[in-house]
């Protein structure tokens, strides 16, 4: 996807089925973010977080404790990969792409065919924020400054 120019698009995404494939700290990440914007979430994991089980508790989202396989993306809308293991998100990512599937791979961005954005709410205003997957510390920096200074801006 080298030299393709991402649209920022907000779209409903509450009952689209979200499946991601990872739960270590940036899949968890995500995945908090996403329980506010969607209510169809399945995680897949062999390895599960307290902070993954907790949201499972509270039934925001699924959990498939198990390693990935190629039948998890029959029912995915979209699917985000977020594991600590470069080839099978890698995998994912190419088989995604292959049958159409909107993809964020967190360690391959070439494979990307969405960027997951920093998020920043306050009330009914949503900001997302991405470097196009070229600098993520930019991209915090720039959130971190926005969201400090929101309160102020907002009348």
């Amino acid at each position: 996807m080298k030299n393709h120019k991402f649209f920022p698009m907000f779209v409903d995404i509450s009952q689209k089925r979200i499946l991601v494939i990872g739960a270590g700290k940036i899949a968890t990440r995500r995945i908090k973010i996403l329980t506010d914007f969607a209510n169809k979430i399945t995680v897949v994991s062999p390895h599960i977080s307290d902070e993954i089980q907790k949201l499972m508790k509270q039934g925001l989202i699924n959990v498939r404790k198990r390693e990935f396989c190629e039948s998890d993306l029959q029912d995915a809308d979209i699917v985000l990969a977020a594991t600590n293991d470069r080839e099978l998100n890698e995998k994912v990512g190419k088989s995604c792409l292959k049958n159409g599937i909107p993809v964020s791979v967190a360690s391959h961005k070439e494979l990307c065919s969405f960027y997951f954005p920093g998020i920043i709410k306050k009330d009914e205003l949503v900001i997302g924020i991405t470097a196009s997957g070229e600098d993520h510390k930019k991209a915090k920096s720039i959130r971190e400054k926005i969201n400090e200074n929101l309160n102020q801006w907002i009348e």
